[in-house]
């Protein structure tokens, strides 16, 4: 048996406020009452919230002040995410991982942005695994990347035995992503932590699945702390004989009988490209009118304001 104990914080988010103080005060608490827990982990953007106004450079204040409570309680830490303000001006969504000793151990960029909502953000382009000693690999995603199997795919490929994913979801198809994280943890035979926020940080409904594709817990819509001890032998087990002793995906994906020409450089998609624009959908006009390309020539955008305005809160 492998074990290590992680736990999520699923927590109030403020758009509007630094949330910093407020994460040190939740380490403080859930180490108090959960001594034995090995990892933290935090929503996406929990620690200044979802507006790209908050943007800042790396490392910064928020990141040290964290990596100054990981080196406290000898944890490792996954911050959930902050926007980043690179030297080049443009602004990522970017997690970082710290170690028991306070070191920024790597920092993962979002790969898939949450276009066409979440706009001035630059998308990143690199996979992020990293090991904990003795223990085993962890692979980093955020949010949307869940939405493409290719990203938790690839990370399972580079032995990724435990996909940790900060999320930021508000919207009514949180009950799809459910879905989607059970099967992400099934077909790669690996333990999946989604773990979301509370105010403008979402609205919950944390989950963690096991390599079985079970789901170990689910949280409500209210303040959680879910500390879990998970066993990578689980993993390696179900990666040599089959999920539930069944089927066996990773080495089938293995040992493929075709590629996959879509992914090929230079591949020809006409049907993708008929799809037109990625754009937010327009208002159906009531006359029914529509211009000579299908689209309501009278139809209205929903309004869309230039300046950062924060989500409701909750009181």
């Amino acid at each position: 048996m492998t074990p290590f104990a992680i736990a999520g914080i699923q927590m109030y988010v403020s758009a509007t406020h630094s949330n910093v103080e407020g994460m040190k005060h939740r380490i403080d608490s859930l180490m108090a009452v959960y001594p034995w827990v090995q990892m933290v982990m935090f929503s996406e953007l929990a620690a200044y919230g979802p507006l790209p106004s908050k943007a800042h450079a790396l490392p910064g204040l928020a990141e040290t002040a964290l990596a100054e409570a990981a080196a406290q309680h000898e944890i490792w830490l996954v911050t959930g995410s902050m926007f980043e303000r690179a030297h080049d001006g443009h602004i990522y969504n970017t997690a970082s991982v710290i170690d028991p000793t306070g070191t920024v151990v790597g920092r993962y960029r979002k790969m898939f942005v949450f276009a066409p909502y979440e706009q001035g953000i630059t998308p990143g382009n690199e996979f992020f695994v990293f090991d904990v000693p003795n223990v085993g690999r962890f692979g980093m995603t955020i949010c949307y990347d869940t939405w493409f199997p290719e990203v938790t795919r690839t990370l399972a490929a580079m032995g990724a035995e435990v996909i940790l994913r900060p999320t930021l979801t508000p919207s009514i198809d949180r009950d799809v992503e459910l879905s989607i994280t059970r099967a992400t943890a099934a077909v790669n035979q690996c333990y999946l932590f989604d773990i979301n926020g509370l105010g403008a940080g979402g609205y919950g409904r944390s989950i963690v699945c096991s390599p079985h594709g079970q789901v170990l817990h689910q949280a409500g819509s209210t303040e959680e702390f879910i500390p879990l001890e998970i066993d990578f032998d689980t993993v390696r087990r179900s990666r040599e004989r089959g999920l539930l002793s069944l089927g066996q995906p990773l080495k089938s994906f293995r040992d493929k009988p075709v590629e996959f020409a879509i992914y090929q450089a230079g591949a020809q998609s006409p049907y993708l490209d008929s799809l037109g624009p990625l754009a937010k959908p327009e208002r159906v006009c009531i006359n029914g009118s529509e211009d000579s390309d299908g689209a309501s020539s009278s139809a209205y955008v929903a309004a869309t304001p230039d300046t950062d305005t924060p989500p409701k809160e909750n009181p």
